[in-house]
Order: structure tokens, then C-alpha cells, then sequence
């Protein structure tokens, strides 16, 4: 992608799953890149630190915090381009700290738009989810779908996405709204379900899970990144809310037995109660309607879910050392 080559861009969320593999792919096509990382004493870059060493020296480093506005606005100048992906992200966490969610999501997302509006960006990616649809009221969901806070995450994204159209209509702010489904591949940590499954079929014969039921679309993520590649030099997508997802369900159960056969075992499921949603809060079905997708972006998934979790598999299992396979991560 010729477009990217020489743009100034900021990734807010650069050290986490998704950000990580869009700031190495954004490096590669020669975009130079700011990635805004909170700031931690032991100067730690999240997920930066899995790519290689010539990509990691390729990336301005910028130490912040979202909630902070004169931070997001330093953070913001100069560039053309901004990804806004960084957020607090975990369900069950929100249920302990809801109002770290609201500052976090709402407070920060409300930082950035205003930096981006003042400092005249000429586009601004901001990342949604498909938490914020609920439980499906028809399927597949496309985006004019009701919305519904079954969790305070959701609830917060739900807030920070009605934030930046409010921002399109207001101040003419030239945004774009993706709005990833469930999202799986490398670098993912346990607080995800298909790293949870495989990290402990990989070590147990038994694996603890919460509510095997629902279901759930799954992309691999560099399919999500070419998404995201793509929205940021599409004109038509300005003003647009787009899913993003690959238009297929399955259930966390015959997950579970998916990659129990390309691992070659057989495991036992136990339900463990802590691991379950509130039962007013667990979203039933969540699958895509990614026609949107296909028209504006011309985007289409490439990998297929059996290719994604051999990958997936084969690079947790040349990393397991940095996973704890005994512990729920919420």
C-alpha cells in the first residue's frame, strides 16, 4: 500500500494485541510511526517487544496516558493519520472497576477527538466492537444493528462510539468507525478465548472454562489488520461505521473441539463459575454482516479458521513460557 509510504501516523494501544501487528505492518509499507504507550516505571512496551529489533527501532516511542489531554494532544501533533485503539478491554475487569473503563474509554476517546480536531488530522480510525450490538436481536448483524450495554465495557464503547460520530456531524472531524468482531492469532494473551483453550490443551487434559453456548464470529488478525490498512485510505469510508468480521458463528464448545483435533487430543471441559458472565450480561450470539465491509473497502477475510488457530497454535507453543496456563486472567 504506496499510500502509507512517508505518512506521519499514531497508533494509541501500539503495545497491545491488535496494535502491535498494526504498527509492525504500518513500519513495513515505511510509515513513520508514533506509538502512544502508557506509561510504566519499568519502561515495559507491552507487545512492541515481541516484534523485530529493526522494526522496534523504527517506532517513536511516546509515553502518555489517554486520560491525560495535554499528553494526547502532544502525542497527536504532527501527524496526518491517527489509530485510536487504545482502551481498557476486559469484560470480567469492568464488572470489578467500571469507573476505570469510564475514564479510561470515554474520558481518553474524548481527549483524543479534541486533539485530533484541534490539531486538523486528516483522519482518524477509531476501534469499536462488536460487544456494543449485544446479544444478536437478528443475524448476521450489520451496523444499523440495536445497541446494547451488557457489560460496563461495552457500555463505555458504546459511549465513546456515539462520542466520534457526534464529532463527524459536529466538527466535520474526518473519522471512520471499524468495528472489529472477535479478533484471535499471535501475540493474544489468555484474557481471550481461543489462547485460554489452546494454552491449556497444550498442558492439561482438562480445560476450565465459563458458558460453552454462546457464539461467536472469529477473524484472524491479519485479516483485521488489512481492515484497518484499508480504512485508513479509503475517502468513501469517512463517516461510516463498518464491521469488520469474517460472517461465520461458531459455539465456544465446538470451538473447544476444533482445536482439540488439529492438537490430536482429547479434553475434558470443566465449567468453572468464575468464569461465567452475569447471566443478564453474557452476549448469546455475535455474528457479522461484513457486506459493508466488501463494498466500501473492498475487503474480504483470507484466512480460514482452521489455517488461523494452526498459527495461532504453533506460535503460543514456541511462546508458552510467557503464558500462566493455571491462572484465570480477567
Amino acid at each position: 500500500m504506496q499510500f502509507y509510504a512517508g505518512k506521519q501516523v499514531l497508533v494509541t494501544g501500539a503495545g497491545g494485541f491488535i496494535g502491535s501487528h498494526l504498527t509492525e505492518e504500518l513500519v513495513k509499507l515505511g510509515t513513520k510511526v508514533r506509538a502512544f504507550l502508557r506509561y510504566n516505571s519499568q519502561k515495559r512496551q507491552g507487545l512492541i517487544e515481541c516484534l523485530p529489533k529493526d522494526i522496534q527501532v523504527s517506532i517513536d516511542i511516546f509515553w502518555g496516558d489517554l486520560k491525560d489531554p495535554q499528553a494526547v494532544a502532544k502525542a497527536v501533533s504532527g501527524v496526518e493519520i491517527v489509530f485510536h485503539l487504545g482502551a481498557l478491554i476486559s469484560i470480567p475487569y469492568s464488572y470489578f472497576n467500571p469507573s476505570d473503563f469510564v475514564q479510561t474509554n470515554v474520558v481518553g476517546t474524548s481527549n483524543i477527538l479534541n486533539a485530533c480536531k484541534d490539531h486538523q488530522v486528516e483522519k482518524l480510525i477509531h476501534t469499536s466492537t462488536s460487544e456494543v450490538y449485544g446479544t444478536a436481536q437478528y443475524a448476521p448483524i450489520d451496523e444499523v444493528h440495536p445497541l446494547q450495554g451488557q457489560s460496563p465495557y461495552s457500555a463505555t464503547k458504546i459511549g465513546t462510539d456515539k462520542l466520534a460520530e457526534s464529532y463527524y456531524r459536529s466538527f466535520a472531524l474526518p473519522l471512520v468507525i471499524l468495528r472489529p468482531f472477535n479478533t484471535y492469532g499471535p501475540r493474544q494473551s489468555t484474557r481471550a478465548i481461543i489462547p485460554t483453550i489452546i494454552t491449556q490443551a497444550l498442558t492439561s487434559e482438562k480445560i476450565k472454562l465459563g458458558s460453552l453456548e454462546p457464539r461467536r464470529d472469529f477473524t484472524y488478525v491479519t485479516d483485521i489488520i488489512d481492515a484497518f490498512l484499508r480504512v485508513g485510505q479509503c475517502q468513501d469510508a469517512v463517516g461510516q461505521t463498518i464491521n469488520v468480521g469474517s460472517g461465520q458463528e461458531l459455539s465456544i464448545r465446538d470451538l473447544v473441539k476444533r482445536i482439540s483435533s488439529i492438537l490430536g487430543k482429547d479434553v475434558q471441559i470443566e465449567c468453572e463459575p468464575a468464569r461465567i458472565r452475569p447471566k443478564k450480561s453474557e452476549v448469546e450470539r455475535l455474528i457479522c454482516d461484513n457486506s459493508k465491509a466488501r463494498e466500501i473497502l473492498h475487503w474480504e477475510p483470507k484466512i480460514s479458521l482452521d489455517e488461523g488457530l494452526r498459527k495461532t497454535i504453533q506460535w503460543i507453543s514456541e511462546n508458552l513460557n510467557r503464558f500462566e496456563t493455571g491462572r484465570y486472567a480477567i
